[in-house]
Order: structure tokens, then C-alpha cells, then sequence
């Protein structure tokens, strides 16, 4: 919400808390603009984890590349260790049980790394669907604000009541992040 749009907001809401059929309403507004900001707030900052979500799966996956480069550079090694004429074959045995070690535990590394990856990119889609929901909310609620303000300029109740329930649909889509796992 812009500080203009607050601006205009809080003098409708003077306006209207000065005669007494319209103070409900006013205090609707109020309520609903402070809902409007706080399901801001959650919708921002639920963004600002997915984004950090995402850079730390792309770090994992970052990692997961590189194992998964040595571990390839060392079997292509250890194939052309058994197929080329070596002077000292004492060290070649030795240097290719070396690389069959890294072999096995690498294969460990790839498996943690990746399955880091993955529930961090589960960690990133459950954070954009709550975001998702807060930015619905936010719409709804700033429609059913917008709305109910109509009132104050038509003195005709059919448009509180209608503020009021996209602004119900704003509430419920709100608490439905907590229904998200």
C-alpha cells in the first residue's frame, strides 16, 4: 500500500467515524488495513526464504557437480591405468586401490549431496506456495478495503458487506499457510 493510498485511507475513515452509522465501517477499515500489512510483511519475508532456500539448493547441487566430477575424472584414471604399459606396476596397483577407495566413498558424498538438494528444493516450493497464499491474501484483503471505503462515499451498506467478504477471503487464504506442510 503506497503512503498516498494510506493517506486517502485514514482521511475516508475520519470522515466516516464522524457520523456514528458509518463508525463501523471505519473501524473495518482500520482493521483490514492493518490485516493488509501484516499479511505484507509474511508474504516478503516468506519470498526472502525461498529465494535463500533456492541459493542453498544451488549451492548443494554446486557440490553434488563437483563429486560428481572427480569421482568421473578418477574412473577415467583408473581405466587407463588398466589398459596402458606401466613401469612400475607396484605403484600403479597401489594408486588405482587409491582411486577405488575415493570411488566408494564418493559414491556416499553424491548420494548425501543429492539427497540435500532435493529437500532443499522441496523446502523452496513449500516456501513459494505459503508466499503464494500470503500474496493472495494481500490482493483480497486490499479489494475488500478498497471496497468497504466505497461505502463511505455512497453511505450504501451492499458494499461494506461485499469488503467484507473478499476480505474473509483474504483471512482464510492467510490461515491456510498453516494448513501447508
Amino acid at each position: 500500500m503506497e503512503a498516498n493510498e494510506a493517506q486517502e485511507l485514514k482521511e475516508h475513515a475520519e470522515h466516516g467515524s464522524s457520523e456514528s452509522g458509518l463508525r463501523p465501517v471505519a473501524f473495518t477499515m482500520s482493521l483490514l488495513a492493518v490485516l493488509v500489512a501484516v499479511t505484507t510483511v509474511l508474504g516478503h519475508r516468506t519470498h526472502t526464504e525461498a529465494v535463500l532456500d533456492q541459493n542453498k539448493a544451488t549451492d548443494k547441487w554446486n557440490e553434488y557437480q563437483a563429486h560428481k566430477i572427480r569421482s568421473n575424472d578418477t574412473a577415467l584414471i583408473s581405466d587407463l591405468l588398466s589398459v596402458v604399459t606401466v613401469a612400475d606396476k607396484d605403484g600403479a596397483s597401489k594408486l588405482a586401490k587409491s582411486y577405488a577407495d575415493h570411488q566408494n566413498k564418493w559414491a556416499e558424498d553424491l548420494k548425501k549431496a543429492k539427497d540435500e538438494a532435493d529437500a532443499l528444493e522441496t523446502e523452496v516450493k513449500q516456501a513459494e506456495e505459503r508466499a503464494n497464499r500470503f500474496d493472495l491474501s494481500e490482493a483480497l484483503l486490499e479489494i475488500g478495503l478498497v471496497i468497504t471505503s466505497v461505502t463511505l462515499l455512497t453511505r450504501s451498506r451492499i458494499y461494506w458487506y461485499l469488503g467484507i467478504l473478499f476480505s474473509l477471503g483474504g483471512i482464510v487464504s492467510a490461515l491456510s499457510v498453516l494448513m501447508l506442510k
